[in-house]
């Protein structure tokens, strides 16, 4: 038992959790991370440059050195934690906190035991489409998403190629591949391979830049277009990273089935859960998986059921298989 052993301070922290998230949203959207760049700053010179009431800055500013986002280095004056310093506009991970944190994805947690009871996103029923539908109508949620996807990529991408034998393929259809910065980290690995990035108009909206940038683009085609449809012919390799758990087993199924037309391989790169959740584990997967519940319709998934789908769309599964040093696991399914 953490928190002293004390079972109602182990509650109390939980129920307040929505109070952290609001302590990052608040920092962000002062742009506090950037002005603390260079170093450490009183909270009256902050509230200076943020235009805000100094004695309530100090105030969000000694909470945010309570949960390790700031350090108060003398009274009223602060400084950046490394953690705190993930938080800037030029950090990799800038999109992810704000996509994260952003109204639209915390509007669904509220309503999580809606989901329970029937089964389907809350986003849906507060914002009348689905996600995807809803970031085609909103451009500033829908860069900042993609960008999040990108970095989240960026991450695992070489281990990703270092890992896996991409040279016995002539060809790797990224299916979702979104800005294509996995499909550029093996292109990169695999000079022989040719490749072909397939998302929608616009998930692949900067794909071009990004293959350009990796000097693999006259190696690689980038196809906009609808994966629940069709998937481009010519692979030998259908990669999917992350892409089966935004969906139920139905349409999963349907990705892979239009994968297993075109007679190629297919590639999973996806969180795997245990059997059997284990209390000492970490949290984070299964707080994914309802998040998935609750705004996309998806589900993160044990190996049985990733297995399940792969032989309803009629490839034969291999077992999973853990990248190095990551949270991901491989899983190939063979036509």
């Amino acid at each position: 038992m953490s928190e002293n052993g004390d079972p109602a301070a182990v509650l109390m922290r939980l129920l307040w959790g929505y109070t952290t998230t609001g302590l990052v949203v608040a920092a962000m959207r002062l742009g506090l991370p950037d002005q603390l760049a260079g170093g450490p700053a009183t909270s009256a010179a902050l509230a200076a440059a943020t235009a805000t009431d100094e004695p309530s800055l100090n105030r969000l500013l000694r909470a945010l050195s309570s949960i390790g986002l700031t350090d108060e280095v003398e009274p009223g004056r602060y400084r950046l934690t490394p953690a705190g310093a993930l938080l800037q506009t030029k950090s990799p991970t800038y999109a992810v906190a704000r996509v994260s944190t952003d109204e639209t994805v915390v509007d669904g947690w509220r309503d999580l035991d809606y989901s329970v009871r029937s089964g389907r996103p809350a986003f849906d029923r507060s914002y009348g489409t689905d996600f995807f539908t809803h970031l085609t109508r909103d451009p500033g949620l829908s860069a900042l998403f993609n960008a999040s996807m990108g970095e989240g990529t960026q991450d695992t991408a070489d281990a990703i190629a270092k890992h896996h034998d991409f040279s016995r393929y002539r060809t790797v259809v990224d299916v979702g591949g979104g800005n294509g910065t996995l499909l550029a980290a093996i292109l990169d690995a695999e000079p022989a391979l040719r490749g072909i990035v397939h998302d929608s108009p616009e998930g692949v909206a900067e794909a071009r830049d990004t293959l350009r940038a990796a000097g693999v683009a006259d190696r690689c085609e980038v196809h906009a277009g609808d994966f629940f449809a069709a998937v481009p012919e010519g692979g030998d390799l259908y990669l999917l990273k992350n892409i089966l758990h935004d969906w139920d087993d139905e349409r999963a199924t349907r990705i892979l089935a239009n994968c297993h037309r075109t007679g190629g391989r297919v590639l999973l790169v996806e969180s795997v859960l245990p059997a059997r959740v284990d209390p000492a584990g970490p949290p984070d997967a299964y707080l994914m998986d309802i998040n998935m519940l609750v705004n996309f319709g998806g589900r993160e998934r044990t190996e049985a059921e990733f297995h399940a789908l792969l032989t309803a769309a009629g490839f034969a599964p291999a077992p999973a298989v853990r990248v190095a040093g990551l949270d991901e696991h491989l899983i190939e399914g063979t036509p």
